[in-house]
């Protein structure tokens, strides 16, 4: 029995139109699917990338890594550095390990009491100078003590404190960030250390201890 063929022209046109339009579409969909694969893998890398590069890194034009953190800061001199050739350091910082002439150095008597010292004691020719920030910080403290000298405490990012003692015409207020050189006042004579006449009694103080301030500045 033969099978009778379609004489429908629509039939045949409707045929034709829907294989004219899958190969198309199949291929549209492969690719796409392609681009979103390739998209996803340079997403993934360049997270990649960032993750080892860690933070403080970027790259340049050149696929180089640029270190963009600032160099850490090093103390210095709490005054002008010119007048380091006219410096003196009148007292010492106490430490069990120094020798017998450093020790005795830094001993601070009043009312016949002897007192270890915590910093050192600068003078500058005997006459007021001007005192600078070690350190870039924060102003933790103003305190107005006429018995031991009024004094500035500054702290840092890296825990540090320094302190700066004996001082008057106080510049700053707590909560001031100052950056390292900023004046912060002027020496001046106190009751404590009389003995001493102007000068500035320099602290520094690491994790709650006093150090010696000769471990970061070469006195």
């Amino acid at each position: 029995m033969r099978e009778e063929k379609s004489n429908n022209p629509s039939l045949s046109k409707k045929s034709s139109k829907k294989q004219t339009w899958l190969w198309p579409a199949i291929y549209v969909g492969f690719s796409l699917l392609f681009v979103g694969m390739i998209w996803g893998y340079n997403a993934f890398i360049s997270t990649e990338d960032n993750v080892a590069k860690g933070p403080g890194k970027e790259a340049d034009g050149s696929g180089k890594e640029i270190v963009v953190n600032a160099q850490k800061e090093s103390m210095k001199f709490p005054f002008d550095e010119a007048m380091l050739d006219k410096m003196t350091i009148l007292n010492d910082f106490y430490d069990v390990t120094a020798s017998d002439e450093s020790q005795e150095n830094s001993l601070l008597v009043f009312n016949q009491t002897y007192e270890t010292n915590n910093g050192i004691a600068i003078a500058i020719d005997g006459e007021p100078f001007e005192v600078k920030a070690a350190m870039t910080g924060k102003v933790k403290e103003v305190n107005l003590d006429p018995f031991l000298g009024d004094e500035v405490v500054l702290e840092h990012e890296d825990g540090l404190v320094t302190r700066y003692r004996s001082v008057k015409e106080i510049l700053v207020k707590v909560g001031d960030v100052v950056p390292q050189g900023q004046p912060l006042a002027t020496t001046t004579e106190n009751d404590f250390n009389a003995a001493a006449g102007v000068h500035l009694q320099f602290e520094v103080i690491d994790k709650g201890e006093a150090v010696n301030p000769r471990t970061y500045l070469a006195f």
